[in-house]
Protein backbone atom coordinates (compact mmCIF):
# COMPACT_ATOMS: atom_id res chain seq x y z
CA UNK A 1 0.00 0.00 0.00
CA UNK A 2 1.29 3.35 -0.86
CA UNK A 3 0.55 6.23 1.69
CA UNK A 4 0.61 9.87 1.59
CA UNK A 5 1.42 10.72 5.18
CA UNK A 6 -0.03 14.82 5.83
CA UNK A 7 1.56 16.26 8.63
CA UNK A 8 5.37 14.76 9.50
CA UNK A 9 5.36 15.37 12.97
CA UNK A 10 5.66 12.70 16.08
CA UNK A 11 2.66 11.02 14.87
CA UNK A 12 3.69 11.19 11.11
CA UNK A 13 7.26 9.83 11.72
CA UNK A 14 5.76 7.17 14.07
CA UNK A 15 2.89 5.99 11.60
CA UNK A 16 5.63 6.04 9.31
CA UNK A 17 7.82 3.63 11.28
CA UNK A 18 5.32 1.47 11.52
CA UNK A 19 4.34 1.57 8.12
CA UNK A 20 7.78 0.62 6.53
CA UNK A 21 7.72 -2.33 9.45
CA UNK A 22 4.97 -3.88 7.97
CA UNK A 23 5.99 -3.49 3.95
CA UNK A 24 3.93 -0.49 3.06
CA UNK A 25 5.41 2.41 1.08
CA UNK A 26 5.37 6.15 1.76
CA UNK A 27 5.28 8.02 -1.35
CA UNK A 28 4.31 11.27 0.17
CA UNK A 29 5.21 13.24 3.49
CA UNK A 30 4.22 16.74 3.94
CA UNK A 31 5.32 18.78 6.59
CA UNK A 32 4.16 22.04 7.87
CA UNK A 33 5.75 24.45 5.16
CA UNK A 34 5.37 21.94 2.21
CA UNK A 35 2.74 22.25 -0.41
CA UNK A 36 0.28 19.42 -0.60
CA UNK A 37 -0.99 19.00 -4.17
CA UNK A 38 -2.86 16.99 -6.30
CA UNK A 39 0.35 15.32 -8.18
CA UNK A 40 1.54 14.15 -4.70
CA UNK A 41 -1.77 12.83 -3.43
CA UNK A 42 -2.19 10.98 -6.60
CA UNK A 43 1.14 9.38 -6.29
CA UNK A 44 -0.79 7.34 -3.06
CA UNK A 45 -3.67 4.84 -2.37
CA UNK A 46 -4.27 6.42 0.69
CA UNK A 47 -3.83 9.44 2.59
CA UNK A 48 -3.52 10.00 6.57
CA UNK A 49 -3.44 13.41 7.93
CA UNK A 50 -2.52 14.46 11.21
CA UNK A 51 -1.90 18.66 11.21
CA UNK A 52 -3.58 21.08 13.25
CA UNK A 53 -6.89 22.39 13.10
CA UNK A 54 -6.48 25.40 11.44
CA UNK A 55 -5.14 23.18 8.02
CA UNK A 56 -7.11 20.05 8.58
CA UNK A 57 -10.14 20.53 6.63
CA UNK A 58 -8.47 21.90 3.46
CA UNK A 59 -6.71 19.28 3.68
CA UNK A 60 -9.61 17.11 3.49
CA UNK A 61 -10.78 18.45 0.63
CA UNK A 62 -7.65 17.79 -1.53
CA UNK A 63 -7.72 14.70 -0.73
CA UNK A 64 -11.66 14.78 -1.90
CA UNK A 65 -10.77 16.43 -4.82
CA UNK A 66 -7.68 14.19 -5.84
CA UNK A 67 -10.02 10.62 -4.86
CA UNK A 68 -7.69 9.48 -2.62
CA UNK A 69 -9.01 7.88 0.95
CA UNK A 70 -8.28 9.72 3.61
CA UNK A 71 -7.96 9.11 7.32
CA UNK A 72 -8.03 12.35 9.67
CA UNK A 73 -7.17 11.92 13.19
CA UNK A 74 -6.66 15.86 13.83
CA UNK A 75 -9.04 17.39 16.68
CA UNK A 76 -10.05 21.07 17.43
CA UNK A 77 -12.19 21.56 13.67
CA UNK A 78 -15.24 19.79 14.09
CA UNK A 79 -17.02 22.89 14.15
CA UNK A 80 -16.90 22.28 10.50
CA UNK A 81 -17.36 18.61 10.56
CA UNK A 82 -20.69 18.03 8.64
CA UNK A 83 -19.97 20.28 5.26
CA UNK A 84 -16.38 18.38 5.53
CA UNK A 85 -19.06 15.30 5.58
CA UNK A 86 -21.49 16.78 2.52
CA UNK A 87 -18.13 17.35 0.41
CA UNK A 88 -16.86 13.54 0.97
CA UNK A 89 -20.31 12.00 -0.12
CA UNK A 90 -20.81 15.18 -3.21
CA UNK A 91 -17.38 14.10 -4.06
CA UNK A 92 -18.07 9.97 -3.95
CA UNK A 93 -14.73 9.88 -2.03
CA UNK A 94 -13.71 7.86 1.35
CA UNK A 95 -13.04 9.88 4.63
CA UNK A 96 -12.37 7.92 7.97
CA UNK A 97 -12.54 10.35 10.87
CA UNK A 98 -11.38 9.40 14.63
CA UNK A 99 -10.98 11.21 17.60
CA UNK A 100 -8.89 8.60 19.00
CA UNK A 101 -7.65 5.45 17.23
CA UNK A 102 -6.27 3.99 19.93
CA UNK A 103 -7.90 0.09 20.30
CA UNK A 104 -8.05 0.57 24.46
CA UNK A 105 -9.69 3.98 23.85
CA UNK A 106 -12.40 2.61 21.55
CA UNK A 107 -12.99 -0.31 24.21
CA UNK A 108 -13.16 3.14 26.49
CA UNK A 109 -15.77 4.43 24.91
CA UNK A 110 -17.62 1.69 24.81
CA UNK A 111 -17.47 1.09 28.46
CA UNK A 112 -18.51 4.73 29.30
CA UNK A 113 -21.42 4.82 27.19
CA UNK A 114 -22.31 1.40 29.23
CA UNK A 115 -21.15 3.08 32.60
CA UNK A 116 -23.11 6.32 31.69
CA UNK A 117 -26.30 4.54 30.95
CA UNK A 118 -26.57 2.69 34.47
CA UNK A 119 -25.70 5.87 36.16
CA UNK A 120 -28.41 8.02 34.44
CA UNK A 121 -30.62 5.69 37.02
CA UNK A 122 -28.70 7.21 40.15
CA UNK A 123 -28.63 10.75 40.38
CA UNK A 124 -27.07 10.50 44.40
CA UNK A 125 -23.92 10.91 41.46
CA UNK A 126 -22.06 13.96 39.88
CA UNK A 127 -19.98 12.77 37.29
CA UNK A 128 -16.72 15.00 35.83
CA UNK A 129 -14.19 14.54 33.62
CA UNK A 130 -10.12 15.09 33.56
CA UNK A 131 -7.93 14.76 30.66
CA UNK A 132 -3.89 15.27 31.05
CA UNK A 133 -1.51 15.51 27.57
CA UNK A 134 1.62 16.85 26.63
CA UNK A 135 2.14 21.01 26.22
CA UNK A 136 2.33 20.34 22.59
CA UNK A 137 -1.30 19.76 22.38
CA UNK A 138 -3.23 22.93 21.69
CA UNK A 139 -6.77 21.89 21.73
CA UNK A 140 -8.54 21.59 25.35
CA UNK A 141 -9.98 19.72 25.85
CA UNK A 142 -8.95 17.02 24.18
CA UNK A 143 -11.16 15.46 21.21
CA UNK A 144 -11.44 11.88 23.10
CA UNK A 145 -12.62 13.94 26.20
CA UNK A 146 -15.16 15.44 24.17
CA UNK A 147 -15.94 12.30 22.09
CA UNK A 148 -16.31 10.85 26.20
CA UNK A 149 -18.64 13.78 27.24
CA UNK A 150 -20.81 13.54 24.40
CA UNK A 151 -21.27 9.80 24.87
CA UNK A 152 -21.81 10.91 28.53
CA UNK A 153 -24.75 13.13 27.49
CA UNK A 154 -26.46 11.11 25.06
CA UNK A 155 -26.89 8.87 27.80
CA UNK A 156 -27.63 10.92 31.19
CA UNK A 157 -30.49 13.11 30.76
CA UNK A 158 -29.57 15.27 33.97
CA UNK A 159 -26.97 16.75 31.92
CA UNK A 160 -26.96 19.19 29.49
CA UNK A 161 -23.61 20.41 28.00
CA UNK A 162 -20.25 19.67 28.55
CA UNK A 163 -17.74 22.93 29.68
CA UNK A 164 -14.52 23.65 30.21
CA UNK A 165 -14.23 24.83 33.41
CA UNK A 166 -16.76 24.72 36.44
CA UNK A 167 -19.99 26.67 36.67
CA UNK A 168 -21.63 25.83 39.65
CA UNK A 169 -24.52 24.46 37.65
CA UNK A 170 -25.57 20.68 38.59
CA UNK A 171 -26.24 20.47 34.64
CA UNK A 172 -23.04 21.02 33.32
CA UNK A 173 -20.43 17.92 32.82
CA UNK A 174 -17.38 19.24 33.62
CA UNK A 175 -13.99 18.68 31.90
CA UNK A 176 -10.68 19.37 33.70
CA UNK A 177 -7.81 19.58 31.08
CA UNK A 178 -4.21 19.97 32.35
CA UNK A 179 -0.84 20.20 30.12
CA UNK A 180 1.81 18.69 31.22
CA UNK A 181 5.03 17.23 30.07
CA UNK A 182 5.75 13.89 29.24
CA UNK A 183 1.99 12.73 28.96
CA UNK A 184 1.33 10.80 25.86
CA UNK A 185 -2.70 11.30 26.95
CA UNK A 186 -4.93 10.26 29.95
CA UNK A 187 -8.78 10.28 29.93
CA UNK A 188 -10.28 9.54 33.42
CA UNK A 189 -13.90 9.68 34.36
CA UNK A 190 -15.33 9.99 37.66
CA UNK A 191 -18.84 9.48 39.37
CA UNK A 192 -19.03 10.65 43.07
CA UNK A 193 -21.76 10.61 45.76
CA UNK A 194 -21.22 11.07 49.33
CA UNK A 195 -20.12 7.50 50.00
CA UNK A 196 -17.91 6.61 47.29
CA UNK A 197 -16.46 6.91 43.69
CA UNK A 198 -16.57 5.33 40.71
CA UNK A 199 -13.47 5.95 38.54
CA UNK A 200 -13.01 4.86 34.85
CA UNK A 201 -9.49 5.37 33.37
CA UNK A 202 -7.48 5.01 30.24
CA UNK A 203 -3.55 6.06 30.36
CA UNK A 204 -1.69 5.70 27.09
CA UNK A 205 1.95 4.50 27.63
CA UNK A 206 3.19 6.09 24.41
CA UNK A 207 1.84 7.05 20.57
CA UNK A 208 2.43 3.75 18.80
CA UNK A 209 -1.12 2.67 19.67
CA UNK A 210 -2.76 5.85 18.38
CA UNK A 211 -0.77 5.14 15.49
CA UNK A 212 -0.78 1.66 14.57
CA UNK A 213 -5.05 2.24 14.83
CA UNK A 214 -4.72 4.64 12.30
CA UNK A 215 -2.68 2.84 9.71
CA UNK A 216 -4.96 -0.32 10.63
CA UNK A 217 -7.90 2.23 9.72
CA UNK A 218 -5.60 3.29 5.79
CA UNK A 219 -5.50 -0.34 5.35
CA UNK A 220 -9.34 -0.98 5.88
CA UNK A 221 -10.61 1.82 4.18
CA UNK A 222 -8.90 1.35 0.66
CA UNK A 223 -11.61 0.56 -2.24
CA UNK A 224 -14.47 1.93 -0.19
CA UNK A 225 -16.70 4.81 -0.58
CA UNK A 226 -17.97 6.72 2.22
CA UNK A 227 -18.10 8.35 5.54
CA UNK A 228 -16.81 5.95 8.07
CA UNK A 229 -15.05 5.93 12.39
CA UNK A 230 -13.58 3.30 14.12
CA UNK A 231 -17.29 1.55 15.17
CA UNK A 232 -17.24 0.51 11.66
CA UNK A 233 -13.55 -0.78 12.03
CA UNK A 234 -13.92 -2.46 15.27
CA UNK A 235 -17.67 -4.10 14.80
CA UNK A 236 -18.94 -2.30 18.19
Amino acid sequence: MKIAIIGYGKMGKTIEHLALTKGHEVVTKIDFNDELTATLLKKADVAIEFTQPESAVANLLKCFDAGVPVVCGTTGWLKEFDGVVTKCLEHNAAFFYASNYSLGVNIFFEINKRLAAIMNNYAQYDVRMTETHHTQKLDAPSGTAITLANDILKNMERKNRWVGSETGSAKDLFIESKRIDPAPGTHVVDYISDVDTIEISHTAHSRIGFASGALMAAEWIVGKKGMFNMNDLLGF
